[in-house]
């Protein structure tokens, strides 16, 4: 009887374990824009040292991600994982990431003049990125076109129609080389350069790897992109390689902690593990392929890259990522209402401007010439200037919304002046290129004479 009543026990008691379930299991979920067959292999290892912490990973592109954690609709994300450190900066401005420990890693304090950690200790460097171009060789040999060096050579007419590249309000990628750009050579000289570089544009690819996937294929010919993304490129036969252009950018690859991490024990064990000597030399690894910025992850028959010493856009100057953060959404806006929106007349006008440049030099008229000028004046000019940026606060809150939402009001009056410029300085470059060609064919030029694909706009 007493056995019985025993077993009886024993068995009311499963059935209450049973039908409340096990014990909630430990857990960390990360938010992140890598792909998964980087982040895969990273998650097996952690199991396998914490077996009793689940890992979720949420998959997102590094602009979507920063928009989800500002709005709070992430509230279940415990880590930040990504490339681009100035959308780590727009975070930790927001006063979204928690403070952390530097872990000993044996890395170089910076790299290529790139600070490796945020130097206020609110996200750590794992591993470092080249920010470079992507190219297809046998498209450009069948073009006659040259591999280009730099990033100024993007802009040279030659490369009209063959060059790719993702806005980098959807790139995050794309928002730091955008900015890294602006910042070594000044906001106006920067986005003259841009202006010119989105006049050889062949299109504006929804997501980063739409980039590489679009050399690799042949439909252009060079891409923007970073290392990691351009080992993949070579897809479907094609052959394509990556190059990293004069003063490069280096820039860290980083990891964070939220401020709203639901999980933060579990949060720092996977921080501890990605800078950990196991961690760091499974960036190592073929399938994964990255550059580890601890020295201790290369092999004896490696020469460890500490970087420190390679030039870089920011040897001299280093790129100031409060700065970013605070134009983050302004550049997005201008670079889109500019040369994302208005791509193909934005093509046009460079298209027209070049030719008539060209015939120039066999027409030589002073009139014309000053009418050129005017031109690429107002083609290079940004809608927003720099002694604007002198009043930070008109930008502060600019935001990222999402397509269908209504834009705050005070971000839709600026967005209309922006896009007002724009239009102005197109319609008035339209004006004075018609002018110019009415003078040029005074002097004997035909319209036939400037190569272009349909001729001025």
């Amino acid at each position: 009887m007493i056995r019985r009543a025993a077993r009886l026990c024993l068995a009311l008691a499963a059935f209450a374990w049973l039908a409340a379930g096990p014990a909630e299991a430990r857990r960390v979920q990360i938010i992140t824009s890598f792909p998964p067959a980087f982040f895969e292999p990273f998650r097996t290892a952690f199991r396998n040292r914490h077996p009793d912490i689940a890992v979720e990973v949420v998959q997102r592109k590094t602009t979507a991600a920063v928009a989800d954690i500002r709005t709070q609709q992430r509230q279940e994300a415990d880590l930040f994982w990504a490339s681009a450190p100035d959308a780590f900066e727009l975070l930790k401005r927001s006063r979204l990431l928690a403070p952390l420990q530097a872990r000993a890693t044996g890395a170089p304090e910076t790299i290529a003049g790139y600070p490796v950690n945020d130097p206020d200790g609110h996200y750590l460097g794992f591993a470092v990125s080249g920010y470079g171009l992507v190219y297809n060789p046998s498209y450009l040999a069948a073009r006659g076109l040259p591999v280009p060096r730099n990033w100024a050579d993007l802009a040279a007419p030659a490369y009209a129609g063959h060059i790719g590249l993702t806005s980098p309000a959807r790139s995050g990628t794309t928002h730091l080389m955008v900015e890294a750009l602006l910042q070594s050579l000044g906001w106006e000289r920067g986005w003259a350069l841009w202006s010119e570089i989105g006049g050889n544009l062949a299109t504006i690819t929804a997501r980063s790897f739409g980039v590489t996937a679009g050399v690799a294929r042949g439909r252009f010919g060079i891409g923007i992109s970073i290392d990691f993304l351009a080992e993949t490129a070579g897809a479907e036969g094609e052959t394509s390689r990556f190059l990293l252009p004069e003063e490069t950018l280096f820039a860290p690859a980083s990891i964070a902690r939220l401020a709203t991490s639901p999980n933060p024990k579990e949060a720092e064990l996977f921080i501890d593990f990605v800078l950990s000597p196991e961690g760091q030399k499974l960036l190592r690894e073929p399938r994964i392929g990255r550059l580890a910025v601890s020295p201790a992850a290369y092999g004896a028959d490696e020469a460890p890259p500490h970087l420190s010493d390679l030039s870089g856009l920011f040897n001299r100057t280093r790129f100031d990522a409060g700065l970013s953060a605070g134009r983050y959404e302004l550049v997005n806006i201008i670079f889109d209402e500019w040369i994302t929106f208005r791509r193909a007349e934005h093509a046009r006008l460079w298209r027209s401007l070049q030719g008539l440049e060209a015939a120039l030099l066999a027409y030589p008229d002073g009139q014309a010439a000053r009418l050129l000028t005017e031109v690429r004046e107002a083609l290079v000019r940004p809608p927003i200037t720099a002694s604007e940026l002198g009043q930070p606060e008109r930008f502060r809150d600019l935001v990222r919304v999402p397509r269908g939402l209504a834009v705050p009001e005070a971000q839709a009056r600026i967005e209309a002046e922006i896009r007002s410029a724009i239009a102005a300085q197109a319609a008035d470059a339209t004006v004075r290129l018609r002018q110019a060609a009415e003078r040029l064919a005074a002097a004997g030029w035909t319209n036939s004479d400037d190569g272009l694909a349909g001729g001025l706009p």
